[in-house]
């Protein structure tokens, strides 16, 4: 992170860094010795601290010590700082001193190193590359060091007027050993972790903790907690007020990917924009951490709706701003209010300007077929186009058949209606539903195999245009999910035309009372391939769809945010999935080879018949040839007749007799698959019942 802000800062000028004297390490920067040495060694004039009477050192090392105190030499004291190590200072008196001014002196070094410490800490931490917190940070060190060197000045005076000694000088200098240590302390950890950002935030929050014992010092670690916290919450205050991140420095723990723009977006990343657009990343500071979700919502609900253009004003934002301090939690009302202020306005554009609820509607009506009139139309018009093999389709003659079925039924009045168009997928459902593993236990040994040549009757789909706002709820995903279940239900309804269209071909040949052949078997077959049909279509409809829309539309007029409307949606469209056995590979295996037997029995009933009224016709011949008394010749021919008349009835019936076998069979054993899985799976109960019972009626 750190790296990344560095990257994006403004460089420090060189001369901040060549000239150590601007960050105050005024001692020891090259060599490795004190004056005081170096003195000697050349010859100097001072005399060792020791050849003075004990009331002329202390007066010398009060001296020193003021200076030492805003980290500069004195004449016996000196500052020295190991090679390769930052931080390590020491301070070290001439040895010759008296040993009680010694000691006294040693007391007093700690808060001498914590001040070059702090001081080297806020000119360093000062540049660009280290973020706005650590800058607010050391903002408010500095603003401490002055009262600190206002201190310090105040005890120098008295020194020039004789009215402070070592005693005295110690005396003053403990109030602020505590709370220089501590803060000491904490730059140090700053310093050796290279932290930024809400790592500082965490770090003076826990130190404040540590020293809950001492008031003192946790206030002062409190106050610069507030200090440069207001940095960072000016960074959360523009992203709940505004929707906008200003993070200069990437400290900010909502990070937003860029790559993602709104004037890109289709309805493929719409829900992509949503959820990737701007996330979560490490780092959040602790006093934020239960709250970061709720952060990271409100901003993304504003950010929608300024990119939607509509224009956002969270009320009384101008007067509350996000201050944290001690135990006042007023910025987690201001949070709270904001998000239910965003959430609210986002839900009510959606819902009033960009009618969620009319578009969902509508797709109900087309995808769901809520209301199927256009899709017999189109079913009617479109049927030799829909037969033809998957390279043979033309899309482009599909849409303009789809569109003319619209706009001659009822849907014309619906005014999305023009957002459907139509598609043609690659793969059947079952495949389809195994490429994109929303199965996800397809047995190995399944018995399922692609048709070499599937028709765009399994393979039609609708699809529906959803723009920006609203493909935050009805994401790709979500269509992907409607489009499964339309193409089961239109190949349920392709299914029950051609049944019907069997059933009255039956019908039809009523009137020929073709009594002792197989048209009757036949005709029991073909009510009851209906009646599983239709028990399957009023289940899917009846019985999942109709009543999990009302709950969904329910729950969406309580719905409170638009993250509650995705969750009712998308559980909405995973329970159809479930319940539509979509979501169950056995069942689901079953029910597509019963409708391949339907569609199998249907396509051979017309030769069914035909065979069956032509035996009927023959068996009706030989007795009016009797009567007219034929010829030999002519009667042997009518044994030849009647010989493959035979051999053909027994051919139909077998015929009938087969589907017949297979279809019972296969009633029974998904039968028996939907009263196993009804325990685990209660809705599957309805089905069973329905199923049995047309297993029953065999």
């Amino acid at each position: 992170m750190a790296d990344s802000a560095a990257a994006t800062a403004p460089s420090t000028p060189r001369w901040n860094v060549e000239r150590p004297f601007l960050t105050g390490r005024f001692h020891q920067e090259v060599k490795g010795t004190s004056r005081l040495a170096l003195d000697s060694l050349s010859g100097g004039s001072d005399r060792a601290i020791g050849c003075y009477e004990a009331a002329v050192q202390e007066l010398i090392v009060i001296d020193d010590l003021l200076s030492a105190l805003v980290g500069v030499e004195g004449r016996y004291i000196s500052v020295m700082r190991v090679r390769g190590k930052e931080d390590a200072i020491s301070f070290h008196v001439d040895a010759s001193m008296d040993l009680a001014l010694q000691e006294m002196a040693k007391r007093i070094f700690p808060l001498c190193q914590s001040f070059l410490l702090i001081s080297h800490f806020v000119e360093s931490r000062s540049q660009f590359k280290n973020g706005l917190v650590n800058h607010a940070f050391a903002a408010a060190l500095r603003d401490l060091l002055l009262g600190y060197e206002a201190k310090v000045a105040q005890l120098e005076h008295q020194f020039r007027l004789g009215r402070l000694s070592i005693q005295g000088l110690w005396f003053y200098c403990q109030p602020m050993m505590g709370s220089m240590q501590a803060l000491s302390v904490v730059i140090q950890k700053v310093s050796s972790n290279n932290f930024v950002g809400s790592a500082v935030l965490n770090l003076l929050q826990s130190q404040a903790k540590v020293m809950a014992g001492d008031n003192v010092v946790r206030s002062l670690l409190e106050k610069m907690i507030q200090q440069a916290s207001n940095a960072y919450l000016s960074i959360l205050e523009r992203w709940v007020y505004e929707g906008v991140i200003d993070d200069p420095y990437g400290e900010f723990f909502i990070v937003e990917n860029k790559s993602l723009k709104k004037e890109s977006l289709t309805q493929d990343d719409g829900a992509k924009f949503w959820s990737e657009r701007y996330s979560l990343k490490d780092g959040i500071p602790s006093f934020l951490a239960n709250i970061a979700e709720t952060i990271l919502t409100t901003g993304k609900y504003l950010n929608v709706m300024r990119e939607c253009g509509h224009h956002v004003q969270v009320p009384g934002s101008d007067n509350a701003k996000l201050m944290s301090s001690g135990s006042n939690h007023h910025y987690l009302e201001c949070i709270r209010a904001s998000y239910d202020f965003a959430s609210g306005e986002l839900l009510n554009l959606v819902r009033e300007k960009y009618d969620l609820m009319g578009k969902l509607r509508s797709m109900k009506h087309y995808l769901l077929l809520d209301q199927g009139d256009f899709l017999v139309h189109f079913m009617d018009i479109a049927r030799d186009e829909l037969s033809k093999k998957l390279d043979e389709i033309s899309v482009e003659k599909l849409q303009s058949l789809l569109d003319l079925a619209l706009r001659t039924t009822a849907a014309a009045a619906d005014p999305c209606h023009e957002d459907l168009t139509c598609c043609v997928e690659r793969s059947s459902l079952l495949k389809r539903l195994e490429d994109m593993e929303l199965n996800r236990t397809i047995p190995e040994d399944s018995e399922f195999e692609e048709p070499l040549s599937i028709t765009g009757l399994e393979t039609f789909s609708l699809s529906y245009k959803v723009r920006w706002p609203l493909s935050i709820v009805i994401s790709r995903k979500a269509l992907m999910k409607y489009q499964l279940i339309f193409r089961f239900l239109f190949h349920c309804k392709h299914v029950e035309r051609q049944l019907c269209g069997a059933w009255q071909v039956h019908q039809g040949v009523r009137a020929l009372n073709p009594g002792g052949t197989a048209i009757s078997r036949s005709s029991l077959l073909c009510r009851s391939m209906l009646k599983f049909i239709n028990s399957l279509l009023h289940y899917l409809t009846f019985e999942v769809l109709e009543p999990n829309w009302h709950v969904m539309h329910n729950r969406l007029q309580t719905a409170k945010s638009i993250d509650e409307v995705i969750q009712h949606h998308d559980y909405f469209l995973e329970k159809c999935l479930r319940e539509c056995l979509l979501l169950l590979p056995g069942l689901l295996k079953k029910v597509e080879k019963l409708k391949l037997l339907c569609v199998q029995y249907a396509a051979a009933t017309q030769w069914l018949i035909t065979s069956s009224v032509d035996i009927a016709q023959f068996h009706e011949k030989p007795d009016n040839s009797l009567r007219s008394e034929e010829p030999k010749s002519r009667k042997s021919v009518s044994k030849s007749q009647a010989s493959r008349s035979m051999t053909k009835n027994a051919t139909v019936t077998n015929s009938v007799l087969k589907f017949e076998k297979e279809f019972n069979a296969e009633i029974q054993s998904l039968g028996k698959i939907l009263s196993s899985h009804s325990q685990a799976e209660p809705y599957l109960t309805h089905l069973a019942q329905w199923i049995l019972g047309v297993g029953k009626n065999q």
